[in-house]
């Protein structure tokens, strides 16, 4: 079983950076993805970016150019990278982690919040 441990989140200005960590621990194989997802109030939970073991990377589009996702293989750990934050980007952030042994897994972090206000 894998477990996930969030942190960064905190309260921003509009225009302004944060960076967001998870570290997983526990079983880890060789394929897998992570990722960050989030869940404004009164909106549905929605994908942010991911990264594979590969490094292969996938944005949505209201994050591209703003946000950077990256991985610490060493230390099981991805972060985000939040640049030019706006107040859409309210939410609470939730790290996720799949990965394919004998079948796939899905595992999800508490969440952090993100508020972005001036």
């Amino acid at each position: 079983q894998v477990q996930l441990a969030e942190s960064g989140g905190g309260l921003v200005q509009p225009g302004g950076s944060l960076t967001l960590s998870c570290v997983a621990s526990g079983s880890i194989g060789n394929n897998y993805v992570m990722g960050w997802y989030r869940q404004a109030p009164g909106k549905q939970r929605e994908l942010v970016a991911t990264i594979t073991n590969a490094h292969w990377i996938t944005y949505a589009d209201s994050v591209k150019g703003r946000f950077t996702i990256s991985r610490d293989g060493v230390d099981n750990t991805v972060y985000l990278q939040m640049n030019s934050l706006r107040p859409e980007d309210t939410a609470v952030y939730y790290c996720n982690f799949r990965e394919f042994a004998l079948r796939w897994d899905e595992y999800w972090g508490q969440g952090t919040q993100v508020t972005v206000s001036s």
